[in-house]
């Protein structure tokens, strides 16, 4: 399958990438630095920024689906909404219709499935990240794309494992969860159409 993958360079974008690689999935990787990203079969790199509509455009033309795993670091300005406005923009260009964008547990009706110790932190040192979040969701759902948002819980580094708790059950709570089963989880989207229109938590 031909992928347009935004956020390659980030912790689980990375995983997504290499997981894809490795599935025999060919990638069009948007990135700002080029150098971040080895040359290798199947990956074609494209430089440029999501907020650039001309090279937004660019990444996507000729692909069969688009991965959004957009991500600001705190005390940067958030791109997660304006990036996935640019990126929804060029899928109705190129009559792509495929997007599965990673958010995070406690953006929309998840809420109620962080603890209180992250409700604090979101507030205190990610609320406008949060916000943009939210954002992106709202801007995604209004859209006309066969979409899944995946939100996942507390993120760390670690192995592929397929231990992992996914789906729209509320009871799901966010516990820690490796990129590397995140990137899984997004990946098994391109040939399930189960969750299309939904929310899945990934904990």
């Amino acid at each position: 399958m031909q992928i347009a993958l935004f956020g390659a360079t980030g912790g689980t974008g990375q995983q997504v990438l290499e997981q894809a690689l490795t599935a025999g999935h060919n990638i069009r990787a948007l990135v700002r630095d080029p150098a971040k990203l080895a040359a290798r079969d199947g990956l074609t790199v494209i430089p440029g920024d999501v907020l650039d509509q001309a090279a937004t455009d660019a990444c996507i033309a000729g692909t069969d689906a688009v991965i959004c795993v957009l991500g600001t670091k705190p005390g940067n300005e958030p791109v997660e909404a304006a990036g996935t406005e640019r990126i929804l923009a060029a899928m109705a260009k190129h009559g792509v219709k495929r997007l599965i964008a990673v958010t995070s547990m406690g953006v929309g009706d998840s809420i109620d499935q962080i603890n209180l110790a992250f409700r604090v932190i979101m507030n205190l040192t990610l609320k406008r990240i949060m916000q943009a979040k939210v954002e992106q969701e709202r801007r995604i759902m209004a859209s006309d794309t066969d979409w899944t948002i995946v939100r996942p819980g507390g993120l760390i580094d670690g192995p592929r494992t397929g231990a992992y708790r996914a789906g729209l059950d509320k009871a799901i709570k966010a516990t820690r969860v490796s990129r590397a089963d995140v990137a899984d989880f997004v990946l098994k989207q391109l040939t399930d159409d189960g969750y299309i229109r939904h929310t899945p938590a990934v904990s």
